[in-house]
């Protein structure tokens, strides 16, 4: 029984990692899993995103991001475009953690 519980527990801090919202900028448009602009105005964004000191803090689709050095550590893969008609996502960067989340949900699924 206690051989199960430890693999239950494993299994759910498993899940949470994979559930992390870690993010590499790559700069080949073709690699990337979502090309993302950056506005200067958060009323103009799809997504607010918070840039988190630690993976962990990086949870779910709530524009919590952690950067990674490699891609095989992300699981999304972005491109900064210089055009937001070039764009699948408009994202604001903010220094409040509050302030993360979605303005556009309909736009949640390219995060996800």
């Amino acid at each position: 029984m206690k051989k199960v519980l430890i693999l239950f527990a494993l299994l759910l801090l498993g899940a949470g990692v994979a559930s992390a919202q870690t993010v590499y900028v790559t700069s080949t448009k073709s690699d990337a899993h979502v090309k993302v602009y950056v506005t200067q105005t958060k009323s103009e964004a799809d997504l607010v995103v918070y840039k988190c000191d630690t993976k962990s803090d990086a949870f779910g689709n709530k524009g919590l991001w952690y950067y990674v050095s490699s891609s095989s550590e992300a699981k999304k893969k972005i491109y900064i475009t210089t055009t937001k008609s070039e764009s699948d996502l408009v994202i604001y960067f903010t220094r409040t953690k509050s302030e993360a989340g979605w303005q556009n949900r309909s736009k949640s699924s390219k995060m996800e």
